[in-house]
């Protein structure tokens, strides 16, 4: 289906720069009210710690008010705290205002229907054809009113606890918790506190320009040495939305999504509490689907984005899935990707078996993986493209059943993803050189 801003993961882009404007902001809410609320309703908004968050708050409450919604406003707080706590209000809908990964002169805006599920995309393609109606003001006994509920936070956080098994906490536990000056910089520390464990907090000191600068999931390397440094057992690492999660052993060795998916299945597979298949993407490593494999447990392949790891989780009856960027679905505790919901899973784990972090995640063998992104001016039909496809076919004929290669366009960037991965480290660096050299050519 094709959609002018919606991408996988609601609008995002360069703030100042369409659609990232006060503009599109007030249109945007008015698009979305009429779709998701004719007969008016409430709507609820969380954000992440970007200076351009207010900007884009105070837009789409001017902009839901008039159109006759209610709006709860709740600052500072995860992507998944929002579904839940959208779910806990019982709001007709709930928007997030944040550019995930990104840093912080991007922003975006996502949404989630009334049960904390992301919008289909019907629903978000007729929001973008009510976008060419400018945003209009009902009469004045029919507008909407705005509460601040910020301090309703901490039922979040007891959310977030109540995921932890019966009679299991973090007693004895030294943790490094790295929130990437993002959203979760308040609850997260707070919640394995409450636990028992013994906090070193860093990424928690957000200025509006810091979020995912040099912290947190996509940068960990500060998480590395600081793990080992002060003796913790685990080091935990959010994105900004707080709905990703990568951690590191004891070592300081990183744990990414794709080994943090083998833990939590092989654990559920032994306690017999797992259903279905596990779902990875496109771009998940070989060495979790023949790990998963060689342990009995049944694996399958979505395209990239965590809606399509849930549909298919949905189709195939199964309750695990993510992606190696740390977005892990553990359908039997929530209804979306919540990177403290996860780190708890995983810690769990630890403190049932006794095992290290790098004990657990030892089972699974990472292939040499290379990802290459190549920055294109406009989309473009990679099958369409003779050179491309040849450079790919001489790949793959070169790496044979013991390696992969996955092509594809960003559904957040302007960039053409290469991703190559193989038992042979310099036979896969080859081969991603070779074809990104294509695309380059191709799109020049």
């Amino acid at each position: 289906m094709n959609k002018r801003f919606f991408g996988t993961d609601g609008v995002r882009g360069r703030v100042g720069t369409d659609p990232m404007t006060v503009q599109f902001a007030l249109r945007l809410a008015g698009a979305t009210a009429r779709v998701l609320a004719p007969a008016g309703g409430s709507v609820l908004i969380g954000k992440d710690t970007r200076l351009s968050g207010y900007l884009f708050e105070a837009a789409l409450e001017a902009g839901f008010v008039a159109a006759g919604v209610n709006v709860n406003l709740i600052g500072p707080l995860p992507t998944p705290g929002i579904a839940f706590m959208t779910r806990n209000f019982e709001c007709t809908f709930g928007v997030v205002i944040s550019a995930s990964h990104n840093l912080y002169e991007d922003n975006g805006i996502k949404f989630f229907d009334g049960s904390g599920g992301k919008l289909s995309d019907d629903l978000e393609q007729q929001i973008e054809r009510g976008l060419d109606i400018p945003a209009t003001t009902v009469e004045s006994g029919r507008l909407g009113r705005a509460v601040r509920v910020d301090q309703s936070r901490v039922l979040y956080q007891q959310f977030c606890a109540s995921t932890m098994p019966r009679g299991v906490d973090l007693s004895g536990l030294r943790l490094v918790v790295d929130c990437a000056n993002g959203a979760a910089y308040k609850v997260a520390p707070r919640v394995f506190a409450d636990l028992g464990a013994d906090i070193v907090p860093i990424g928690c000191s957000p200025n509006g320009r810091n979020i995912n600068d040099g912290c947190g999931s996509t940068q960990p390397a500060l998480l590395q040495m600081m793990v080992p440094g002060v003796h913790a057992d685990a080091g935990i690492a959010l994105d900004g939305d707080g709905d990703r999660l990568v951690m590191v052993d004891h070592e300081g060795n990183i744990v990414d999504g794709d080994q943090l998916l083998y833990v939590l299945a092989r654990a559920r597979h032994r306690s017999g509490e797992l259903h279905g298949p596990v779902v990875g993407t496109v771009m998940s490593n070989l060495g979790l689907e023949h790990a998963l494999i060689a342990g009995g447990i049944a694996f399958r392949r979505a395209a990239v984005g965590d809606r399509n790891v849930l549909e298919m989780l949905r189709e195939s009856g199964g309750i695990l899935g993510g992606e190696t960027s740390g977005h892990l679905l553990c359908l039997d505790k929530a209804t979306t990707g919540d990177g403290i919901v996860s780190a708890l899973q995983v810690l769990a784990v630890m403190r049932q078996t006794g095992s290290s972090l790098a004990e657990l995640a030892r089972g699974m063998s990472r292939y040499p993986q290379v990802l290459l992104n190549v920055r294109v001016a406009e989309r473009i039909d990679l099958k369409a493209l003779p050179s491309v496809t040849a450079a790919v076919g001489v790949a793959e004929a070169r790496l044979g059943s013991a390696g992969r290669v996955v092509l594809r366009a960003s559904g957040t960037e302007p960039v053409i993803r290469v991703m190559v991965e193989g038992r042979d480290e310099g036979l896969v660096r080859a081969s991603a050189e070779a074809i990104a050299e294509a695309v380059r050519k191709a799109a020049a």
